[in-house]
């Protein structure tokens, strides 16, 4: 008996071991902000090892500020110089001064590697579980009422006390919810449901401004396996904003910034026992449509990867379509094919083309290095519509509705003075609480006292276009 009670509790511990292992691999966080614009601190590999890396322009140049770090995952603080950074087995230290070796502080044992700030100086979530005020010295626990399930990630909002979580019900395999709470993770509902796709909500990162989310939706075994998804209305509803060819790579992570529509990336590469070893950021300021890539530190032979993006993908005929390159590794040349006809139509780095009849078109590159090429494809990227045909623009879709979330007032500004509007808020039953009709005016200010707290549809509609709005009443 004693031996099949030791079994067992070996196995136990075991499976603790995995579940903790595939937790790490689930959340770490391997690239956070600094508070000034410009800073980024990252983990990457170095000649020896594996070490933290500062930066304070935007990943261009960077400094190992301690090459000895063993962390899995790091979080900065609001305050200048601030970080946070997780080691096995779940201990929490602190620095005061950039995360320069033998600085650290030891703070908190039995802490996740899903840690957030950067929002308040000094103030470290542990998840959703607790939060510190005081640099992690002391943990306040959080009800998480509402919440079920297994937690997959969770993040802050720049809107103080907002936050989100990242959950998966064994018993609905096939879905992953998004929850959002205002109160620091006391209470949480569910905000948005995703179905059939459970790694949508895997890297989950702020915006600059309150209610902005980015997350990577990762598709192994696809020929685009990485894309970018933005979102404004606090999770409510994501915009797919690229497509990014990426894989064998060393570690992965992805941070907003501090600036509108800033976001980076982290790729780190490494092979052959440490032979080659590359830390590259991908950077953009307009919400992850275009990158410059910037490479701090570089051994040994490089990868192949080929990207490429256009900031527009609905085009008129004989517009001229420039093309945005951030391939990277020693490309000797490159292979443009705009009609994926197989057809190399240009070799230029950054082109340019015209398209002369309308349709989808699939856009080809192919990098060429000295022993290795890398092709990506965008399937049906540009479509092209006809120069003649009137589109009617819809005017209603410019609509400020401010603010969302809101209390006991809703302002509906950006309005035409010369239009009438029929304004109408529905529940998720459908049945109309609220009718407000509006002529000669450009905003609206509307009295929700009467509202209960959820989460309704807002529909605006004149004598030539309408459109439909999700609004949460707090």
């Amino acid at each position: 008996m004693l031996k099949t009670s030791n079994y067992r509790l070996m196995k136990k511990l075991i499976l603790l071991h995995v579940l903790l292992l595939l937790a790490i691999i689930s959340f770490s966080q391997k690239i956070t902000r600094g508070p000034d614009v410009g800073e980024i601190y990252f983990l990457g590999p170095t000649h020896t090892g594996t070490g933290l890396y500062y930066s304070a322009d935007f990943g261009e140049s960077a400094v190992c500020v301690d090459s000895t770090l063993d962390a899995i995952s790091i979080s900065a603080d609001k305050t200048k110089g601030g970080i946070y950074c997780q080691k096995l087995p779940v201990n929490l230290y602190y620095s005061q001064d950039f995360g320069n070796q033998s600085t650290w502080v030891f703070k908190q044992g039995d802490i996740s590697d899903d840690i957030n700030s950067g929002v308040n100086e000094g103030y470290i979530f542990n998840h959703i579980a607790s939060h510190s005020e005081d640099y992690g010295s002391n943990f306040i626990s959080h009800a998480a009422n509402g919440f079920f399930g297994s937690l997959k990630a969770s993040e802050i909002d720049n809107q103080i006390g907002t936050g989100y979580a990242v959950t998966k019900s064994s018993s609905i395999p096939d879905s992953v919810f998004l929850l959002i709470t205002y109160d620091n993770f006391e209470n949480l509902s569910i905000i948005n449901a995703i179905h059939e796709d459970t790694n949508i909500f895997k890297h989950l990162t702020r915006g600059n401004n309150a209610g902005e989310l980015f997350t990577i939706r990762y598709r192994p075994f696809t020929f685009n396996p990485y894309e970018i998804y933005f979102c404004d209305d606090f999770g409510s509803e994501f915009t797919k904003m690229n497509e990014l060819n990426m894989y064998n790579y060393y570690s992965f992570g992805v941070e907003g910034g501090r600036e509108d529509g800033e976001l980076f990336i982290l790729y780190n590469f490494l092979n052959l026992m440490w032979q080659n070893a590359h830390v590259y950021i991908f950077h953009s300021v307009d919400y992850g449509v275009t990158f410059n890539i910037y490479h701090p530190f570089s051994k040994g032979n490089e990868p192949m990867l080929a990207n490429f993006s256009t900031t527009d993908q609905e085009v008129h005929l004989t517009t001229q379509v420039e093309f945005c390159n951030y391939s990277i590794g020693e490309v000797l040349e490159y292979q443009w094919d705009f009609e994926n006809d197989g057809i190399v139509d240009s070799f230029e780095e950054t082109p340019t083309w015209i398209y002369y009849d309308t349709g989808c078109y699939s856009v080809k590159l192919t990098v060429v290095g000295i022993d290795s090429t890398n092709t990506f494809v965008k399937t049906n990227y540009i479509h092209v519509i006809d120069t003649i045909t009137k589109v009617q623009e819809n005017s209603i879709k410019k609509v400020q509705i401010l603010p969302n979330p809101f209390k006991e007032k809703l302002i509906v500004s950006s309005l035409i003075p010369t239009e009438s509007y029929s304004i109408i808020i529905y529940n998720l039953n459908g049945k109309e609480v609220m009718r407000i009709n509006s002529h000669d005016t450009e905003s609206i200010n509307i009295n929700t006292i009467g509202l209960k707290p959820g989460i309704y549809v807002l529909s605006i509609s004149s004598q030539n276009n309408s459109s439909n709005f999700k609004i949460i009443k707090k």
